[in-house]
This record gives structure tokens, sequence and C-alpha cells, in this order.
């Protein structure tokens, strides 16, 4: 079954040139890390959407380990008199930091959630499937190989679910089955996975990355074993639209509460 959240490809492209302009500012919300390069990507994605939305408000802010917080950024936006914004969480599932973490400190920031509206999780996507499939390819995948999809993992079931869901996608995508590893928390792990896959008498096999950045996840992932491993999804093109898409369904909901 196909993710509900995953745009339409017959639809018309919502950032054609005679698209509205936008109406709210974009809060782009990520879990941080303590990597610089991790921190690039995230605002890569956001000075690309802001491109996309013709120089709109787009700002960065995160649940945990780095600056700006969440607090901070809703205390900014009050200070350019912008008292609301679309928030996203930028995770690829919704676990703990997207359904507890973030409305608990959009709250303790004073945010009214009518004003505040909060989307559903980046992940998973169909876009963000391709872009892990464009990934995996640049790295060298060959038609034989045998997939799996790399996720940094949970506690949080439903997110484990979500990153499952992510795997049938993929899997959809190249006409085969992948099968869902993750760098901690969840089994199986992904040097495991890719242990046994040996063991089975897959001669090559390819990983594709379920993170957006490099960092301690993604150096697991590279170390489990695989002869080919994807890099993060980044700020591809259709890492943005999804994005994009996001915005668009956060701007529609805040329309619908007013």
């Amino acid at each position: 079954m196909s993710d509900p959240r995953a745009p339409d490809p017959r639809a018309p492209d919502p950032r054609a040139p005679d698209s509205r302009a936008p109406d709210a500012p974009l809060l782009l919300v990520a879990h941080g890390s303590r990597s610089d390069a991790a921190d690039r990507v995230v605002r890569e994605i956001a000075r690309a959407a802001r491109e996309q939305l013709d120089g709109a408000d787009v700002r960065v802010a995160y649940v945990d380990v780095r600056t700006p917080t969440v607090a901070d950024a809703v205390a900014g936006l009050r200070a350019d008199g912008l008292d609301g914004a679309v928030v996203l969480p930028a995770f690829l599932a919704s676990g703990y930091h997207v359904r507890t973490d973030l409305p608990a400190q959009l709250a303790e920031a004073g945010a009214d959630p009518s004003r505040f509206v909060v989307t559903s999780a980046l992940g998973p996507d169909r876009l963000l499937a391709e872009a892990a499939l464009a990934r995996l390819r640049d790295a060298g995948l060959r038609a034989g190989d045998a997939v799996v999809l790399a996720a940094a993992g949970s506690s949080d079931p439903a997110a484990l679910a979500e990153v499952r869901t992510a795997g049938r996608l993929l899997g959809t995508l190249l006409g085969r089955r992948v099968r869902v590893g993750f760098a901690a928390t969840a089994a199986p792990r992904i040097d495991a996975l890719v242990d046994g896959l040996r063991r089975a008498g897959e001669e090559r096999i390819a990983v594709a990355s379920w993170l957006l950045a490099p960092g301690v996840f993604h150096d697991r992932i590279v170390a489990a074993g695989a002869d080919v491993v994807g890099a993060p999804l980044g700020a591809q093109q259709d890492v943005v639209r999804a994005v994009l898409a996001r915005y668009d369904a956060g701007v529609a909901a805040g329309a619908a509460a007013a």
C-alpha cells in the first residue's frame, strides 16, 4: 500500500511560475547534531526551500544538542513580528522527538497551536525513497545486488513501522525486495543484517542510507561491510520537493483552522 502522505506524481507542480505567494514562515525543525556537516545539510535544505518559495522566511531550529532551539526560533519569529509559522519536523519517521519533544517545546515557548501549525514528519515519503535510490545508484548499485535500507533506529514501534514503510516504497521503485536494518537501538542491526546476507550467499550488498545528513549513524552504516553504501539524502531536489509538499499542507491546515 502506498503512503497516503506521498504527493501524487500526476498533480501539478505546486511551485509552478504562477504559484501563489507563501502564506507563512517555514520553521524546519531537525534533531540536532554535534556534526557541523549535519548542520550544513539542514541549512542547505532550508536555503533550497527558501529559493523555491520565492524568498519566503525559512528558519531552522533543533529539538536537541544544537541551537537555535525551538524556543529560540519562536522568540525570533515574534521579535520580527511573526507570531506563527508552519513547523515541519525534518525527521524521517515520527518517533518520540516528533510526537512528544517538539509539541512540548512549542508549548513551553507559548506557541499557539492554531498559529504554529505542525505538519507530519518529512518521512516516510515516496519522494524521499526516490532520493535514497538516486544516492544508491550514484554509489554504484547493480541489478543483482541485495538491497538494504538502513536507518538510525528508534525504541518507538510506530517509528520503526514507518521506516519499514520506507523500505517498501524503495522496494516498489526497484521492483525487488528491500530489507531494513538499523544503526542503533532497533533490530536487526545493520552490521548483523549485512553479515547474514553474506552467509546466505549474496555476492554483493547495497545499502541505501535513510538519513538526512552524515554523522555517527551514517559512519556505522558505512562500517557494516556492504559493497555499496549510498550517501545520506542531503538537499537533493526530491527532498526539497517533499519539504514544499509538507509546507503546502501546513498552510492549508492553518487556513482551515483560522
